[in-house]
């Protein structure tokens, strides 16, 4: 277990409705079943979805009427394990976030991530993981392997995206993959792509910087998008990939509309495009081009059954390495800039370390 430095027992960062961000001491989470587990958060990596219920209060359906803990791309330290959990004091974990019902329709056909029952973690009402403590089913709790840092393990979330998204685009052995964002799920997307044995994966962005990052997280090619055009964007990026007849696959982990468009246009006839990323609900996209090239379209929503475990198994076989994918860290008591980091687009992925983990502890306690 990490020392705390004399900091609150359960110390939070909450989100007020309106935007405001305050700390609060919260009781700590206690075991409630056999198979419960308390976890000591060590890191936590911020999502484009933390920073939209910070700036816009709500997700579509989803609102923030309450104080409410965001925080869900997490991993830490087991201080606390039921009897039937499987986990001892001490384990380092990966926790996934999400806790399904485990007895609806969808859930009983392995599709979980699909649960209307689910209790996601800093999706409101549900509190997030930017806590001291934080419990969850020992299922949700994946052993990291000795050479898988915290600090990486928080990642293992976004990477399990990745690997969903990945898998609902079919076999990937010596297909070719343009992947549109260099975010990081959509570099993550490129590493997972070339992992699962694509022989050319291009990843388009507007960053330079980006780009240049997306050469070390599995991309072949990149293309900085300059066009204005859906038709020339695509035709230039299968010229640079050298792609005649158009991509395999297009995974567009944006959600922006001109990317969307760009993708189904450079999709080879009979291809499969993967909706990953989200941004305006009702985008346009060109309904011509899908039926001429029976193209399949498929949305892509979290991570299900085998995501995670494979996700560690990439990282534990060295097939995936997060690099340089991490490019600020913040200790606990300076949340708020991190989060105004990620809204400024600074760097690639921000990490946030949990109260109490001060740097020096942090690093020995990360590798």
């Amino acid at each position: 277990m990490i020392a705390k430095n004399d900091q609150p027992e359960n110390q939070a960062f909450v989100l007020y409705p309106g935007g405001k961000f305050g700390y609060e001491e919260r009781k700590k989470p206690v075991l409630q079943t056999h198979r419960d587990v308390i976890v000591q958060v060590i890191a936590t990596g911020l999502c484009g979805s933390d920073v939209h219920y910070w700036q816009h209060g709500r997700i579509g359906r989803y609102v923030v009427e309450n104080p409410i803990i965001l925080g869900h791309e997490s991993s830490g330290i087991v201080v606390e394990c039921g009897s039937q959990s499987g986990l001892v004091v001490g384990d380092r974990v990966a926790l996934e976030p999400g806790i399904a019902c485990n007895t609806c329709r969808y859930c009983r056909a392995g599709r979980y991530n699909l649960c209307r029952d689910m209790r996601f973690a800093a999706t409101p009402p549900y509190d997030g993981t930017l806590a001291t403590y934080y419990r969850v089913p020992a299922e949700c709790c994946y052993k990291l392997p000795s050479h898988i840092s915290l600090r990486d393990g928080a990642l293992i979330e976004p990477l399990s995206v990745a690997v969903h998204s990945c898998r609902l685009a079919g076999d990937m052995q010596g297909k070719s993959i343009i992947v549109f964002g260099a975010g990081p799920v959509g570099l993550l997307c490129a590493g997972v792509a070339r992992a699962f044995g694509a022989s050319t994966v291009m990843v388009v962005d507007v960053v330079p910087s980006r780009l240049k990052s997306a050469l070390t997280h599995g991309a072949t090619h990149t293309h900085q998008t300059t066009s204005d055009s859906p038709e020339q964007n695509a035709q230039d990026i299968l010229d640079v990939a050298g792609l005649e007849l158009g991509a395999d696959i297009v995974l567009d982990a944006t959600g922006a509309e001109p990317c969307i468009n760009s993708g189904i246009h450079a999709l080879t006839p009979g291809g499969t495009f993967v909706q990953v990323g989200l941004g305006r609900p009702n985008p346009s996209i060109p309904v011509g081009q899908i039926c001429d090239k029976e193209a399949t379209l498929k949305g892509s929503f979290r991570y299900g059954p085998g995501d995670y475990q494979t996700a560690v198994g990439l990282l534990d076989s060295r097939r995936i390495t997060l690099g340089d994918l991490v490019t600020h860290e913040y200790p606990f008591s300076r949340a708020e800039e991190a989060f105004q980091n990620v809204a400024n687009r600074g760097g690639i992925k921000s990490v946030i370390y949990g109260p109490g983990v001060d740097e020096c502890v942090a690093n020995a306690a990360l590798k």
